[in-house]
């Protein structure tokens, strides 16, 4: 059996879908599975609306900048997804434990997932490792997995252009 912390891949999922929404349901189940997860899940009418709704309030953690009220926020999250641990053996993975209902529906495990998984990344590499680009005017969500705990942009595009700017204003 190997646990399933839901850790790096579960904030960089949720990450990835603040920072480019699928226009469908069918663009958010093929990003679960590009992004780690191999389950499939029922479909619902309502769960492109739901996992939006999911992603939103994730963002509210992204936005906030003091870790007691990030993790009351997370809390509160956590709270609502919760289900009782169990063991599954699905996919070929092997026994591992998840941290949700065998059959919710894809906003319920996302909402599940994406909460522990952000928890586990803000405690293990800082709470302060979740945030928005620093290049104006991107918004993007950086999810900081770099080993100096220093990363402040959402890409090679971001930094240079910031440094592009900051050069120009020495001059």
């Amino acid at each position: 059996m190997h646990l399933n912390p839901y850790g790096e891949y579960a904030v960089l999922l949720a990450a990835s879908l603040a920072n480019d929404w699928p226009s469908d349901r069918a663009g958010i189940e093929e990003r679960t599975i590009e992004k780690g997860m191999t389950m499939r899940f029922p479909v619902a009418s309502d769960d492109h609306t739901r996992t939006r709704a999911v992603i939103d309030d994730w963002l509210r953690i992204v936005d906030e900048p003091d870790p007691d009220a990030r993790a009351g926020l997370l809390n509160t999250q956590m709270a609502a997804a919760a289900a009782y641990p169990r063991l599954t053996n699905h996919d070929g993975e092997g026994w591992h434990l998840h941290y949700r209902d065998s059959d919710d529906a894809l906003p319920r495990v996302l909402a599940a997932v994406i909460s522990v998984g952000t928890s586990l990344h803000l405690v293990t590499r800082g709470m302060h490792r979740l945030g928005r680009c620093a290049a104006e005017p991107c918004r993007a969500v950086v999810v900081d997995v770099t080993r100096n705990g220093r990363q402040r942009y959402c890409s090679v595009r971001c930094a240079n252009r910031a440094a592009v700017r900051r050069h120009r204003a020495q001059v």
